[in-house]
C-alpha cells in the first residue's frame, strides 16, 4: 500500500491528481499540506474526491521551514512526496514567485529528507528552457538559456535545487501551459490563451469569410489538465532511475496559427488564411502605448513576450514510458470548443460570447411569456440551458410557466409588467439588469376593415402602443448593457402578413411593420457592437390571441411550438429575418406580379367574413364577389 504527501492539493492540478491517487486500489493514505486559511478550499475540494476518507489535511505552510509541519502529524515516512504548489502567474511580482517557487521547493526538499520520503515528484515547467532556441530533450537542463520573467527564472532555480541534492530520489515533470479539461472544459482562472478570448470575440464581429493574412506567429505549447494528471498518475508508479524527467507537452509544439484558428472556428471569427514568410521580432518589453491597448483588450502586457516559444520540446522518452497506459494527448482542435464554452459560462466577466447552437448560461428575456408563442419559447430556451426572464402582465400565469421551465431542468424568473406603461417598463429594465437576448413577443392583433375603423383611431393607437412603442422602449433600455459587453441579440416577433399585405389587418401590420423597419435600420448600426436584430415573420399560430375571432376556427394554423422553433432559430443563428417559404413566395409574387397579387388579395378580402361586431350585415354572394373583383377588371382589360 502506498502513502502520499502532496503540496498544492487544493489547486487546479492537485485537486485532480488527488482523485487519481485515491482511485488507485493500492492507495492507503494521502496527506495534503493545507494552510489554516485554506481550510475552506480543502473542504470544497474534498467534495470532488471519490474517497475523501483517504485524504488527511496536514496544517502547514510552504514558505515555513520544514513546511511548518508537526512531525507527529505523520505516523511514519511516506512513499511519495508530490510537490505541486507554486505560483503560476506571469503577472505576479518577483518576491511572490521566489517565496513560493524557490523557498517553497527548498522547504519541501528539507521536509522530504527529514521524514525519509521514498521518492520526490517535483512538478516543474517548460519555463525552465527560457529562451533556448531549438530542440530541448527531457535530459537537458542548463544549456545557457536566459529567463526573461520572474516566473521562468524561479522555476529554473527550483528545479536546480532538486537536481543538486542527493538525499532524496526524485523525478521531474515539465508540463506545458496547462489549459482546461479536454472533456468538460473546466478551468480555474483566466490564464495563457484565455487572455486572448475576449479579443477573439470582438474579431467575430467581422465577416467570417474575411481572410486574415499575418506574419509568421511562431509556436506555442498547451496541454489539457486531464492529460497532465493522468500521465503523472501513471509515470509516478513506474520503475525509473532518480533524476528521470518527463515532458508533458505537445511534441514540437503547436503553431500559434493553428491554435488561433481552432478558437476562431468556435466563435465564428475570421480565420488566418495564410502567413507571410516573415517572422515578427522577439518582444522583450512592451511599449507603454501597446501595453495600454492590450490592457483595454484584457491581455496583460507580461504575457505577450511569451506567446511565441522558440523551444521544441522532445517527448520521446515520455512517450515510451506512457506506451500502453491509455493516456493520450488529444489534438487542441478537438477540445477547443469545450474550453471556450466553459470560459464563456464561468470565466468571461463580460459573458460576451454565445455558441451558435447553445443558449447555456444566457439570460433571455421573453415578453408575452404567459401563453402561446411566448410560453413555448420560454420552455424551449430553458430546455437549451438559458436562464429565462419571463415578462407578462399576470404574475400567476408567469409562475406556472416558471414551474414548467424548472421541471424541464431550466431556470426562470418572473417579472410582471404592463408593457404599455412607460414607467413600468423603465422599472423593468432596472430589474432585469444586463441580459444577453431580448425576445419582443408580446403583441395585440385587431382584425377590422379600414372603412369600419374610420371612427376608431384608438384601435391604431392601442396596437402601436403594445406592438411598437413597448418593445421599442424595452429595447432602448436594454441596449446599452448589450453594447457595453459587446454581445446581444434582439428578436422581434413580427408577422408573415407583412409579406402578403393581409386585408383587415391595417392596424396590426402597421405596428409590426414599424417594429421591423426599426430593427432593420438599428441592426445596420449595431453590427460593430456585436448586437444583432432579427425579425421572425410568424405565420398564423393557434394562440389565445386569435381565439376570440371565430373565423379562424376552421383555418389551418401552426402550433405555438412551431412558432417557438422559429424564434429559437433567430436566437441561435441570428440574421435579419426568419421566415416561412410560403411567406417568401407571397413577397416574391408581390414584387414580380403586383397587380395579380393585389387582385387575389382583394378576392380573399371579399370572400372572407368580417369579424368586427358592427359588420353584422348581409355579405355579398360569392358569385357577386368574383364578378366585382376579378371578372370585371379582366373584361375591361380584354376590351
Amino acid at each position: 500500500m502506498a502513502t502520499y504527501f502532496i503540496t498544492g492539493a487544493t489547486g487546479f492540478l492537485g485537486r485532480r491528481l488527488v482523485e487519481r491517487l485515491v482511485a488507485r486500489p493500492d492507495c492507503d493514505r494521502v496527506y495534503a499540506l493545507v494552510r489554516p486559511e485554506s481550510t475552506a478550499r480543502f473542504t470544497a475540494a474534498s467534495a470532488h474526491w471519490s474517497r475523501p476518507d483517504l485524504v488527511v489535511p496536514v496544517a502547514g505552510d510552504l514558505t515555513e521551514p520544514g513546511l511548518g509541519v508537526d512531525p507527529a502529524a505523520l505516523p511514519g515516512p511516506v512513499d511519495h512526496v508530490v510537490h505541486l504548489a507554486a505560483v503560476y502567474d506571469f503577472t505576479a511580482p518577483a518576491e511572490a514567485n521566489h517565496a513560493a517557487n524557490v523557498t517553497g521547493t527548498a522547504n519541501v526538499l528539507a521536509f522530504a529528507a527529514a521524514t525519509g520520503a521514498g521518492l520526490l515528484h517535483h512538478v516543474s515547467s517548460i519555463a525552465v528552457a527560457g529562451d533556448h532556441r531549438g530542440r530541448f530533450a527531457e535530459s537537458d537542463f542548463d544549456l545557457g538559456q536566459r529567463h526573461h520573467s520572474p516566473y521562468h527564472a524561479t522555476k529554473f532555480a527550483a528545479e536546480e535545487l532538486v537536481r543538486d541534492q542527493d538525499e532524496v530520489p526524485f523525478r521531474v515533470y515539465r508540463p506545458a501551459a496547462v489549459v482546461g479539461d479536454s472533456t468538460t472544459g473546466e478551468m480555474d482562472k483566466v490564464d495563457g490563451p484565455y487572455f486572448f478570448l475576449p479579443a477573439l470575440v470582438r474579431l467575430a464581429r467581422l465577416p467570417r469569410a474575411l481572410p486574415l493574412v499575418l506574419p509568421e506567429l511562431g509556436r506555442t505549447n498547451v496541454v489539457p489538465v486531464d492529460y497532465v494528471v493522468d500521465a503523472m498518475a501513471h509515470l509516478m508508479h513506474l520503475e525509473a532511475p532518480t533524476g528521470t524527467t518527463y515532458h508533458l507537452t505537445e511534441p514540437g509544439g503547436q503553431p500559434v496559427r493553428e491554435v488561433y484558428n481552432a478558437l476562431a472556428a468556435v466563435v465564428d471569427a475570421p480565420r488566418i488564411a495564410a502567413t507571410l514568410p516573415v517572422r515578427l521580432p522577439a518582444v522583450r518589453t512592451v511599449p507603454a502605448p501597446a501595453a495600454a491597448v492590450l490592457t483595454e483588450l484584457g491581455i496583460p502586457a507580461e504575457v505577450l513576450p511569451h506567446l511565441d516559444l522558440p523551444t521544441e520540446f522532445e517527448t520521446g522518452a515520455t512517450a515510451v514510458a506512457l506506451a500502453g497506459s491509455g493516456v493520450d494527448l488529444p489534438r487542441f482542435a478537438d477540445y477547443a470548443r469545450v474550453l471556450v464554452e466553459y470560459w464563456a459560462e464561468h470565466l468571461d466577466p463580460d459573458r460576451a460570447w454565445v455558441d451558435s447552437g447553445s443558449l447555456r448560461g444566457r439570460r433571455v428575456v421573453v415578453t408575452g411569456a404567459s401563453s402561446g408563442i411566448g410560453r413555448a419559447t420560454a420552455l424551449a430556451a430553458g430546455r437549451r440551458g438559458a436562464t429565462v426572464l419571463l415578462v407578462a402582465r399576470r404574475r400567476a400565469e408567469l409562475e406556472e410557466v416558471r414551474g414548467e421551465v424548472e421541471a424541464l431542468g431550466g431556470r426562470a424568473s418572473v417579472h410582471p409588467c404592463d408593457l404599455t406603461d412607460g414607467d413600468a417598463v423603465d422599472a423593468l429594465v432596472k430589474e432585469l439588469g444586463v441580459v444577453d437576448v431580448l425576445v419582443n413577443n408580446a403583441g395585440r392583433s385587431i382584425r377590422r376593415a379600414v372603412h369600419l375603423s374610420v371612427d376608431r383611431l384608438h384601435d391604431f393607437e392601442r396596437t402601436m402602443s403594445l406592438n411598437y412603442f413597448a418593445p421599442l422602449r424595452l429595447t432602448l433600455g436594454l441596449l446599452p448593457g448589450m453594447r457595453a459587453r459587446g454581445f446581444g441579440r434582439i428578436v422581434n416577433v413580427t408577422t408573415m402578413g407583412l409579406q402578403s399585405d393581409t386585408p383587415r389587418f391595417s392596424a396590426y401590420l402597421a405596428s409590426k411593420g414599424a417594429l421591423e423597419a426599426f430593427g432593420r435600420a438599428a441592426g445596420r448600426e449595431l453590427v460593430a457592437d456585436g448586437v444583432t436584430v432579427t425579425s421572425v415573420r410568424m405565420p398564423l399560430v393557434r394562440t389565445p390571441m386569435i381565439g376570440a375571432t371565430g373565423v379562424y376556427r376552421g383555418v389551418p394554423a401552426a402550433t405555438p411550438e412551431k412558432g417557438a422553433a422559429m424564434v429559437l432559430r433567430a436566437l441561435t443563428r441570428g440574421g435579419d429575418v426568419v421566415q416561412r417559404p410560403e411567406g417568401f413566395a407571397l413577397e416574391l409574387l408581390r414584387v414580380v406580379a403586383p397587380g395579380l397579387a393585389r387582385q387575389l388579395l382583394g378576392v380573399a378580402y371579399r370572400l372572407s367574413p368580417e369579424s368586427a361586431p358592427e359588420a353584422r350585415r348581409r355579405a355579398e354572394p360569392p358569385l357577386a364577389v368574383l364578378t366585382s373583383t376579378l371578372l370585371r377588371p379582366l373584361w375591361r382589360a380584354l376590351r
